[in-house]
């Protein structure tokens, strides 16, 4: 069993989800009083109440489109973030999308993440994520800072001269997207420069592809990833047992149904949703719009949270058919209709020249007519008509899409 950042890592499963769910209704209550945007989003919820995973998953979810256009109509943080409580820094994301640090030495909770890929204070960062406008370079820097690293904060280009920087500097870890060590090891390799003291590394914003992580190993770099948003911080990060990403603290994990605000059950590929404790910023219920899966047990290296098996692509499948959007959420108005369909899955494509729509339901045997039945409801909600087809339960693939498009656009 390795060494833990701390205690609360340990923690009996029980005593964690209690603990949670103990100080959730009154950071709730603080949250709404704080933020206006939350109180009217959450508006006619008694969250005096929500002291349960149950209850908690009868607030609505807070996906982006919303929070854009919150932000739209009261710049810059559409009331979701603390009055009274300046930011030290302001960020701004594609979309566009404002984000406000938080107060403290580790807002955006990255040390135990850097922790658990093996930096120990003292350590040399080299970090090569992007500090221009996102937050990406200041989540790990400020991390690294907090465990007691130096941090070189190189951001992202010049590889040439990361790769002379890094043989200067000496550095034990490098952070950065999964691919970009490689380009300055490599071009540290053309330039005839050492750059091998690069023990450990921790990256982010991108797939870690196995082959890309034994290259890492073969030239003695021990990789390990953590999933991070910029509304968030890090949600989850791995440790050295590589076996599934394990929950940071003082988060409530929910996977819901894509398109709802419905959790799915554990092993079920769904939308990542996010409350956070953090005061500056509460979100609650946020559709960070990434799909995993619980995997479920707990990690070899002895940590308790929760263990997710990391991205697995986005949520948003929404998808235009002979002219008009067709929403996931509509998939879900469909279900929900016709109890008896477990899944459903809408493959568009085309045949003759035009967009066809093809839904498939699970359903168990024996049930007749409903496919007919479906098919009515499918063109009342969406208003295109399209075929049903039954199939039975576990036939659909466990990917977490709604809706699959299957056109070819070459």
């Amino acid at each position: 069993m390795s060494e833990k950042f701390d205690t609360r890592e340990t923690r009996d499963p029980q005593e964690r989800e209690a603990d949670l769910f103990r100080r959730l209704p009154g950071f709730l209550a603080k949250a709404v009083a704080a933020a206006p945007g939350l109180a009217a989003h959450l508006e006619n919820h008694d969250v005096a109440q929500v002291t349960s995973r149950e209850a908690l998953a009868r607030l609505p979810v807070l996906r982006k489109p919303q929070l854009m256009a919150a932000q739209m109509a009261d710049p810059p943080f559409g009331g979701f973030a603390a009055t009274g409580r300046a930011p030290e820094r302001v960020f701004l994301s594609p979309g566009p999308v404002w984000e406000p640090q938080g107060a403290g030495a580790d807002p955006w909770g990255a040390a135990r993440a850097l922790y658990a890929a093996g930096f120990r204070p003292g350590d040399i960062v080299h970090n090569s994520l992007a500090y221009h406008m996102t937050p990406g370079g200041f989540i790990l820097d400020l991390g690294a800072r907090a465990l007691g690293c130096t941090v070189f904060p190189a951001g992202a280009g010049m590889t040439e001269m990361q790769a002379q920087a890094a043989a200067a500097l000496r550095p034990r870890g490098w952070c950065g997207t999964p691919d970009y060590l490689k380009a300055i090891l490599e071009k540290a390799d053309e330039l005839g420069l050492d750059c091998s003291s690069i023990k450990v590394a921790q990256v982010s914003g991108g797939a870690l592809f196995p082959s890309l992580r034994e290259d890492y190993a073969a030239r003695g770099v021990a990789v390990t990833q953590c999933y991070a948003t910029a509304d968030l911080g890090v949600i989850a990060y791995e440790s050295e047992a590589q076996q599934g990403l394990i929950l940071n603290e003082d988060f409530i994990l929910e996977i819901v149904r894509p398109g709802t605000s419905d959790p799915v059950p554990d092993d079920e590929v769904g939308e990542i949703v996010v409350t956070s404790f953090n005061a500056s910023y509460p979100l609650v219920r946020f559709g960070t719009g990434d799909v995993t899966k619980v995997v479920g047990g707990q990690s070899p290296c002895g940590r308790t949270n929760t263990l997710i098996a990391g991205w697995m692509g986005r949520a948003d499948q929404r998808t235009k058919v002979k002219g008009m959007f067709v929403d996931p959420e509509q998939v879900a108005e469909v279900m929900r209709r016709h109890p008896e369909v477990a899944r459903a899955r809408l493959v568009v494509s085309r045949a003759d020249e035009q967009d066809v729509m093809n839904l498939k339901i699970e359903v168990p045997p024996g049930v007749d007519g409903l496919p007919d039945a479906v098919a009515a409801t499918l063109r009342e909600v969406t208003k295109l008509g399209g075929t049903v087809e039954a199939v039975a339960p576990g036939g659909l693939p466990n990917d977490g899409k709604v809706i699959e498009d299957a056109r070819a656009y070459g």
